[in-house]
């Protein structure tokens, strides 16, 4: 519950720059659309960025100083909100805004956000993982890794994707 909103679970995938997290993410949102969940991704970037394009009526109409530019179409909505840093809302009340039609969250990234967390590892990428070398986060539920490894979570090949499903609906969405 968030300001008496119901939200749906979130489960964030982490994982040093270039690992493969989008390629995990578009096979986990794959396997939860084929049994038949309504998912919802988000991607955390660190860095300011643009969807609209330079020269476009979107972006005119923002440029302009719109606070909020709907582009629609029949068959998708995309929105450009602006915000200051001071009122840039989290990712609990983002989901609570944009996200309550969906069963579960997946996002890329927010690795130092409470949220329940699955990391991706890949041997001669990293030697260390973030949510237990780095530093120990409690809220680390599983690894997907290229190699074994000692952990005191679960650990799944990294191409184990029913796995990786059976456990988000095992403790989200049961």
């Amino acid at each position: 519950m968030h300001g008496g909103a119901m939200i749906p679970p979130i489960v964030s995938v982490v994982a040093n720059s270039g690992t493969g997290k989008t390629t995990l993410l578009e096979k986990l949102i794959a396997e939860m659309k084929r049994r038949g969940y309504r998912v919802a991704a988000i991607k955390h970037d660190a860095h300011r960025f643009d969807i609209d394009h330079e020269g476009k009526d979107s972006w005119r109409l923002t440029r302009a100083g719109a606070d909020t530019t709907l582009i629609m179409s029949k068959e998708k909505l995309a929105m450009v909100k602006q915000h200051t840093t001071a009122d840039a809302p989290g990712l609990v009340e983002s989901v609570a805004n944009y996200c309550n039609d969906v069963d579960i969250v997946l996002t890329e990234g927010f690795r130092k956000s409470t949220l329940p967390k699955i990391e991706v590892h890949r041997r001669g990428h990293s030697e260390t993982l973030l949510c237990r070398d780095v530093e120990y986060d409690p809220t680390l539920i599983a690894v997907a890794a290229d190699n074994s490894l000692e952990i005191d979570v679960p650990l799944y090949d990294i191409d184990n994707i029913r796995g990786l499903c059976d456990l988000i609906v095992e403790r989200y969405l049961s």
